[in-house]
């Protein structure tokens, strides 16, 4: 299984362009897969060393100096290894493409100290342990379905999350939802906690911005099939903002109220509705600049048997 801390060595000029910077700000120009704050520690740590000698973060350059890391990302954090089954989409030495189930937590919390996605990756990779958050970069909720890039190393990590800053990655989801919906568009509305309920997030004034666009793929007599796109990731964002829309998603125990019975559905459709298991998202189109390579990759995940099955039968009332 190898090591559980990944080894970091580099070595590099300083450019005569960073001439009188601080020695933190010149090197976190030079190794930009490596975050300012990880790199200042391994300044202070002696792990990055200015031709042999340890400095100061605030230290001046002068250009010329020779720029030599030898660090070890130490644990980040007490992870126990659950042997989980992981669908694994793609993986290579920087990252990892899963196509997570529904029911799986992906990070341990109160509650959920174990058996996660996390716990199943530190048993999958114990390198893991070294990374922040483990290598998670974006989470889905424990019953939405569909898939995650995770990152095996720091330089993945770093590019991973600034591209989710930059908003350059694509995360393509479909939904079911209550009622039918006659156009596409765009809900732009701040999510926060919920102001009485603390398990529910809900739009409020004083939330974080949050952008998803939606998309009509199919209308039934009192469904929509919706292709769903973040620009944002907000806490229950698709859910949320479906929701206030008065089109929830199908199935979600928290913002999904009743269940929506079409007046031309025979039984079984009534029952499949009445006792549909979890929310009917999944995410199904992930696409994004391959860290080392810098190459756009797409990953794709076909539709969920039960998402699927419950389609078959909305169609046999269609709009």
């Amino acid at each position: 299984m190898g090591s559980e801390f990944q080894e970091v060595t580099e070595a590099a000029i300083i450019p005569d362009a960073c001439h009188g910077q601080r020695l933190d700000q010149a090197v976190a120009e030079m190794f930009p897969q490596f975050s300012r704050a990880r790199l200042q520690q391994w300044i202070k740590s002696g792990q990055l060393l200015i031709d042999g000698a340890q400095l100061r973060p605030k230290s001046k350059v002068l250009g010329g100096e020779r720029v030599v890391i030898n660090a070890q990302l130490e644990a980040e954090g007490e992870w126990v290894a659950n042997e989980i089954s992981l669908d694994i989409v793609y993986e290579d030495d920087h990252i990892l493409v899963v196509n997570k189930p529904i029911g799986l937590v992906v990070h341990p919390a109160a509650g959920h100290r174990s058996h996660t996605l996390l716990n199943a990756l530190v048993h999958h990779c114990p390198n893991q342990r070294s990374l922040p958050r483990g290598g998670i970069v974006h989470r889905l909720d424990k019953d939405t379905s569909g898939l995650m890039v995770v990152a095996k190393s720091l330089m993945a990590h770093t590019s991973l999350v600034n591209q989710l800053k930059e908003k350059s990655v694509l995360r393509e989801y479909v939904a079911i939802v209550n009622g039918v919906v006659r156009i596409g568009g765009m809900v732009d509305k701040p999510i926060g906690r919920h102001p009485t309920h603390r398990i529910k997030m809900a739009v409020v004034e004083s939330g974080k911005p949050a952008v998803t666009h939606y998309k009509v793929l199919q209308r039934f007599s009192a469904h929509s099939l919706l292709q769903l796109n973040l620009e944002t990731g907000r806490t229950h964002q698709i859910r949320v903002h479906m929701a206030s829309l008065r089109h929830p998603i199908v199935g979600d125990p928290l913002y999904g109220g009743r269940p929506v019975i079409p007046k031309q559905g025979d039984a079984e459709l009534t029952e499949a509705l009445q006792r549909y298991p979890c929310q009917a998202l999944h995410a199904r189109k992930l696409s994004f600049d391959h860290p080392n390579t810098a190459e756009p990759v797409q990953f794709e995940s076909s539709i969920r048997c039960d998402m699927a099955a419950l389609l078959n039968k909305l169609k046999g009332v269609s709009h």
